[in-house]
């Protein structure tokens, strides 16, 4: 890599290179001017000794390139195939604080999962994931831990999990949940997931209350107390430092309108009665497609298109218009909402919108004392998929 500097006036600026070959060519350019004449009079860029980037200098200018280029480091020379399989250069950006969001999902009809950057201009498919049938083409939830994306399903021989790292492009088998469980809420903070509720994967006859953390670090779950009712169907975010379940159905197919959420600093569950009364619930839409923005939660009605925000303090919720995806035809299935970054993303189809036609993206950025937002349509670049979305991760470092 060659960064280079041009000359603007008569004074000479420096040039920066990781190699000698340039700068030896720049000395044997000026000794030739020196022996040509009026030309040695006249200060030469190769007259000063410059020295070569330094490793952490280059390290620190690389780890700003879109992650989606990361992958092209690896045939450069052996030091940054390392950086980037080690996940060092990630580390480094999450120092220097530098996030970029990715969008990971898997669409119907695919069988291996797509990953696009937060603009949606470059994308490109991940491997194969190596499980069975079963797990391929059954149902499966997604969420992010540090830098690995978990896909937790059912294979022939039972509940299975795996994970995407990143850092070396290939799919690996996780550690099992302590309770393996389908149909569960789930959340994301740094290097932590949290998952709780759902259905067990042994015999599908009980909906669960436990709740369990994994650490990425560590590579291992470990339990957490029990919240106060048993929710499968829920959903989960992470706001305020805590982690939120909210809705869901109970053992008797009820649908439940309250929420609870799971405080780090005492250990302890605490409910929220009555906190969907604003939003239509039943037991033929799908979880609540509920996201955070900027530490506020957002809703997205199925049943009218409505996008809500949650007033806290009331615990009610407030219109700010509709969203451009038709949510409300299929009651919420196959529909993305998510947070990217500080903005608001919904990916699926409009009511101009057939299967054959691929999905359509939007964006926005949330203001919760807005009257109506207003959303921006994002092209999708090469991959033509279809609009109906299984599944959907955001990862922001």
């Amino acid at each position: 890599m060659t960064i280079t500097m041009t000359r603007t006036s008569k004074k000479t600026l420096p040039v920066w290179s990781t190699g000698s070959s340039f700068k030896a060519s720049k000395k044997k350019k000026a000794m030739e001017n020196r022996g040509g004449g009026s030309s040695a009079d006249e200060p030469q860029d190769a007259d000063y000794d410059i020295p070569s980037l330094s490793d952490e200098l280059e390290t620190l200018i690389l780890a700003r390139l879109p992650r989606s280029e990361h992958w092209k480091l690896c045939f450069l020379n052996k030091r940054l195939q390392a950086l980037v399989k080690s996940g060092e250069i990630i580390k480094i950006r999450r120092e220097i604080g530098f996030k970029e969001p990715s969008v990971f999902m898997l669409a119907s009809g695919e069988t291996n999962w797509w990953v696009f950057d937060e603009h949606f201009e470059s994308c490109r498919m991940l491997p194969f994931t190596p499980s069975d049938y079963n797990f391929t083409h059954g149902d499966k939830e997604s969420f992010f831990a540090g830098s690995h994306l978990f896909v937790s399903g059912r294979e022939f021989d039972g509940a299975a999990v795996w994970k995407y790292e990143v850092e070396t492009n290939q799919w690996l088998k996780a550690p099992s949940m302590i309770n393996p469980r389908c149909l569960f809420a789930s959340a994301t903070s740094g290097n932590y997931a949290f998952v709780a509720g759902g259905q067990d994967t042994t015999t599908y006859s009980q909906v669960l209350d436990s709740a369990e953390k994994y650490n990425s670090k560590s590579k291992s779950w470990e339990s957490l107390p029990r919240m106060n009712r048993k929710r499968k169907s829920c959903s989960g975010c992470y706001m305020d430092k805590k982690f939120y379940v909210i809705g869901g159905q109970d053992e008797q197919q009820n649908v439940l309108t309250c929420g609870e959420f799971f405080d780090e600093e005492t250990n302890t569950w605490n409910s929220i009665p009555d906190m969907l009364k604003d939003i239509p619930v039943s037991v033929c839409r799908s979880p609540p497609l509920v996201a955070v923005a900027n530490n506020q939660l957002y809703a997205l009605d199925a049943s009218s298109n409505e996008l809500k925000t949650y007033l806290k303090r009331t615990n009610s919720w407030k219109k700010l218009g509709t969203v451009p995806v038709m949510a409300s035809a299929q009651g919420g299935w196959g529909v993305a909402f998510k947070s990217l970054g500080n903005e608001l993303l919904v990916i699926g189809a409009t009511a101009m919108c057939s299967s054959g036609r691929g999905l359509t993206i939007y964006t926005c950025c949330p203001d919760p004392s807005a009257e109506e937002l207003q959303w921006r349509r994002i092209e999708s670049g090469n991959a033509k998929l279809s609009p109906f979305i299984h599944n959907c991760a955001v990862r922001v470092a």
